[in-house]
């Protein structure tokens, strides 16, 4: 496997840490920013074209699509990491049969999922106190992102599987494709179909299936360790607990955490829709500035993932100090950013005759940007965690999270309004860590004793 590496796989248990992560992540952050972009460009375009109603209902339903869709692209995630693991082993008979149960795996969760949340979409949007202004344009929306979820599902388990022996830049180049062929279809979609909010959704489902298509077009061509054989695509308990054991955990946890937004966003809700399209436009311009934090976790999940295949666990710690520096320069640099340009940003999304839509916007993305730092360990370490294979460790910094939104959903946005939902993700960023950081060094150690038996 060895001479496989150098020619489509990067080989992340040799070598500078720092140099390592960094080539690892910067495909990773481009590519992420490729589809924050154009999720962007689905809110703006609604925003400018069809109204602040329109793109508050969109908006109302950014907690529910984290919930469930979180819970999709936590699972692949999770599938990933023992194929980083056998990767980093050498072991390749393990390695096929990893992915083959992990692509089973995915067809039955899709199935059972898409099915479910589509049926209770009108429910589950009544239960979050959507305003009925806005109710119509959620329920258009969301329910044809639910119904998407297969290719949800064969995207990010593709591209999981890519980058889990070391290839970053294969899904960076398909994203590229999808985000400017989804940018092209919300136009024609929205102004000359006239779908409306339906039109966006249609877009993104569609962009999204093609860019699952090419990873796994390419997956099939390029990686003679991956030509299966009948006995490779044999479904085994063995493997699929193993992957249970990985994914449910990560899907939990994302899940989890979810709740506490959608606690959250159900406090928004009943402060108006006003205030739900700034949130909704915040959030937007943080999700894009935030996602290289999650990219860097992408990263680290793989480093860490083949460095514990490898046996080699004195590498991890070194990981984290280059995680931790990439991850610092970058939270200073976006919190700048908002300084400088944050008005600018939600009016991208906003009529400047919203003044103060915009100001609430703008605050908003602002105390955010205060707390990127923790932020930025949040994704690294719990993806650190998560690649030495102790995923269900993941599910209580979830909880963690959970606690310190819905608490200020529930008790603190009635007492204060919006000034408290503007630090409800800094409050339940800075529980996580309480958390993740003992968490990190316990795992460490377990693998430690481990190795030396």
């Amino acid at each position: 496997m060895r001479e496989n590496k150098r020619d489509t796989t990067r080989d992340m248990t040799v070598g500078s840490p720092l140099r390592l992560i960094l080539g690892f992540a910067i495909p990773v952050i481009l590519g992420t920013l490729f589809q924050q972009f154009y999720s962007m460009m689905d809110s703006i375009i609604v925003g400018k074209t069809l109204g602040v109603d329109a793109l508050a209902g969109v908006g109302s339903t950014g907690s529910i699509n984290f919930l469930i869709i979180g819970f999709c692209n936590g699972v692949c995630s999770g599938f990933a990491v023992p194929v980083a693991h056998q990767f980093g082993a050498g072991d390749e008979k393990g390695l096929r049969r990893y992915v083959a149960n992990a692509a089973w795996l995915s067809l039955m969760f899709a199935a059972v999922i898409t099915t479910a949340v589509t049926l209770f979409t009108g429910q589950i949007l009544r239960l979050m106190n959507t305003p009925e202004e806005i109710f119509t344009y959620a329920y258009q929306y969301i329910v044809i992102i639910f119904a998407g979820i297969p290719m949800v599902y064969l995207y990010n388990l593709t591209a999981g599987i890519i980058r889990a022996m070391g290839d970053s830049k294969t899904p960076l180049y398909f994203l590229m494709l999808s985000s400017g062929l989804n940018i092209v279809l919300d136009l024609f979609c929205i102004i000359v179909l006239k779908m409306g909010v339906a039109g966006a959704a249609v877009a993104t489902v569609i962009s999204q299936s093609i860019s699952g298509g090419c990873c796994l077009f390419y997956m099939r061509r390029k990686y003679p360790i991956l030509k299966m054989n009948r006995e490779d695509w044999k479904m085994r308990p063995r493997y699929m607990k193993n992957l249970c054991g990985m994914g449910l955990p990560m899907g939990l946890q994302i899940s989890i955490t979810a709740i506490g937004s959608v606690v959250l966003q159900a406090a928004i809700n009943g402060l108006g829709y006003i205030t739900v399209a700034a949130v909704t436009a915040a959030q937007k311009v943080n999700l894009f500035l935030g996602c290289p934090g999650e990219s860097l976790g992408v990263a680290m999940s793989t480093y860490t993932g083949q460095n514990v295949g490898a046996g080699k666990i004195d590498r991890i710690q070194k990981g984290l100090g280059a995680a931790a520096i990439i991850g610092c320069a970058y939270a200073v640099c976006a919190l700048a950013i908002q300084v400088v340009a944050g008005r600018q940003l939600a009016l991208l999304f906003l009529d400047s005759s919203e003044t103060v839509i915009v100001d609430q916007a703008r605050l908003f993305m602002l105390c955010s940007a205060l707390f990127y730092i923790p932020l930025m360990f949040v994704n690294i370490v719990r993806s650190m965690i998560q690649g030495m294979g102790f995923g269900f460790l993941s599910i209580f910094s979830g909880v963690f999270e959970m606690i310190a939104r819905a608490t200020v959903g529930f008790v603190l946005v009635p007492m204060f309004g919006f000034t408290a939902a503007c630090f409800a993700h800094p409050a339940a960023w800075v529980a996580a860590n309480v958390f993740l950081f003992p968490a990190f060094f316990y795992c460490k150690k377990r693998l430690e004793r481990s190795v030396m038996k």
